[in-house]
Order: structure tokens, then sequence, then C-alpha cells
């Protein structure tokens, strides 16, 4: 019991010691080119960039983590310990997000761990709503067998049959088209199996290799921070590649932490989303940052994400 009680407080002053350091960077400033613009509408906010001049790989895409889990489990219960978004697919779709990471069971349900949230046909739904009322916005959307889950039979066929010509067919030209070339798809699909094969060159759907991260399994925000940077640095130029990279500003529950609902730690990193963007710049590497994602995603992520976007468009970053 001693040794349980000692690391936990060697745990908890690690954290502080983080804090500190995260806050104290934060006094340096989160200014960075484009910081200060503010899209008038984000549920359009590509159209109002100008799909004509708005290359695919010049985007910094707003993205979130675990998207479909505002349901998920047992509210004040089990919803606590893995719930990483409040919105639906639509409002964060509506909000600004452009990339979804879907996790699905065999049964084909949207879930995150061992629990169950709704039928993937509702994510489905929402995408397709929300590409309803727009014209020129483009979504990634991520598609994974979670882990501990078997692939859902057929699942690749189901993709291609309810979004049909909605998709972006996978092609490595695709990353230095503009929207407007890439239109009228408007929906980059990732499938993700864990045993059956990957989609193949040239089809509807796109294979793992496109979309990377490197993820970080920790709940100390402070190193969650660096390793992003570090790996982030680690990447060839946005001109240079031709695959997606994705950072996400999140720190998760770890088992030998008492605290395990995921908000509470999470929000040990959110609020520096724009310093992590300003530190890009200063350690050179902000011509690399391309989807950044967070649990819990609001309008002033949104909003950073798409003012580096328009200061690219611009030249000025």
């Amino acid at each position: 019991m001693g040794s349980v009680i000692a690391t936990q407080i060697e745990r908890r002053n690690a954290l502080e010691i983080q804090d500190r350091t995260l806050s104290d960077l934060k006094l340096s400033g989160q200014d960075f080119p484009g910081s200060r613009y503010h899209p008038l509408d984000r549920k359009n906010w590509m159209s109002i960039l100008n799909p004509q001049n708005l290359r695919i790989h010049k985007i910094v895409w707003p993205g979130t983590h675990d998207s479909a889990t505002d349901k998920i489990g047992i509210p004040f219960i089990s919803r606590p310990f893995a719930q990483c978004q409040t919105l639906s697919v639509y409002h964060q779709l509506a909000m600004g997000t452009r990339v979804l990471d879907i996790r699905v069971d065999e049964n084909g349900n949207a879930c995150h761990g061992i629990l169950i949230t709704y039928g993937i046909h509702v994510v489905m739904d929402d995408v397709k709503k929300f590409l309803s009322e727009t014209e020129s916005e483009i979504i990634i959307l991520e598609i994974r067998t979670e882990i501990g889950h078997r692939d859902p039979p057929g699942f690749d066929v189901y993709l291609v049959d309810q979004l049909g010509e909605l998709l972006i067919h996978q092609h490595d030209n695709v990353f230095k088209k503009t929207i407007a070339e890439v239109l009228p798809g408007r929906i980059l699909c990732v499938w993700r199996p864990r045993k059956f094969s990957q989609p193949e060159a040239g089809g509807a759907l796109w294979s793992a290799g496109y979309l990377r991260d490197d993820w970080i399994n920790t709940d100390l925000p402070s190193t969650k921070f660096e390793s992003n940077m570090k790996h982030l640095r680690e990447q060839p130029p946005l001109a240079s590649r031709n695959y997606f990279y994705r950072v996400e500003n999140t720190v998760t529950p770890v088992p030998d932490n008492p605290i395990l609902h995921v908000k509470p730690v999470t929000e040990r990193i959110r609020g520096y989303a724009r310093l992590f963007i300003a530190l890009c710049f200063s350690h050179g590497c902000a011509d690399r940052l391309q989807i950044f994602s967070t649990d819990f995603i609001d309008e002033d992520f949104v909003d950073a994400c798409v003012g580096l976007t328009h200061a690219r468009i611009q030249g000025i970053a």
C-alpha cells in the first residue's frame, strides 16, 4: 500500500511540474500567422476560403478523436470513461470539424473499447446530412476496427454502397489538387480493418498508410506535447509527401492513475492547441502540420486550424 501511495504522489508531482511547464510556455505567446482569423461561417469555411485556390495538402484539417462517442455507454456511469465528444457527428461537422475518427465493432456499431454507442448508420446519416447542406466542404472519414474487436464482414462494400459518388478515390495525385478539382467527390474515406485486406490502390476507399500518426499513450500533458512536436519534426514537408499526418492534442487516462474519466484528464492539454501551432513556427516545422485533432472540439480549436489554412493560402505561412 505504501508503494502505491508513493507512486501516486510521484505522479501528482510530475503532473504539477508538467502543468507549470506548459503554462509558462503559454506566457511566451500564442500568435502565429492567421491566429486572429475567424471564419464568418464555420459550417462552410472551405467554401469561404475558395475551392479554386485551396489545395488539399495545404489545409490544416481540424479533427476529432473518437468522434462517435457523444452517446456512448450509460450516462453518469460508464459514459465518463469513454466519451471524448459531446457533440453529434453532424454538429461536429457543422462547427468546422473535417476529420472524423470512427471505431467500429464486428457488428458495425460505433464503439470505444468495450463500450458501444450507436450503429454506424447514424454516422452515415449525419455525414450525408451535412454534405447535403453544403457545396464544397471535404471530409476525411477514417473508420477502423476497434482494438479487441473483429472486422465487420463486408464492411468495405457497405461503405462504398452508402457513400457512392461522394467518395474521392485513392490516388497520390489528390494531394496536390484543389478542392474544386476533386469535386463532386466530398469524402476521402480511410478504411482500417485489423485482419481483412486493406483497400486496393485506385479504389474508392483509402488504405491505412495514407493516414499516419504516432500515438503516445500518456496522461501527462507536457510529455504528449513534446512527443507530438518531436514526431512532427520527423515528417517531410507537406509539399513532398503523399499521405496525411495527424497530431492529436489529447492525453488519455492510464490504468495506474486513479482518475479514469476522460474529460478531466484531457483538459490538461486542450487549452494548449494554439501554443502548439505557435511553437511549430519557432521549431521550424509549421510546414508539416496537417491534421490536428482533439477531444471535445470547440470553436476556438477550429478557428486556429482554419486561420493557419487561410495564412497558407495568402502565402504568409
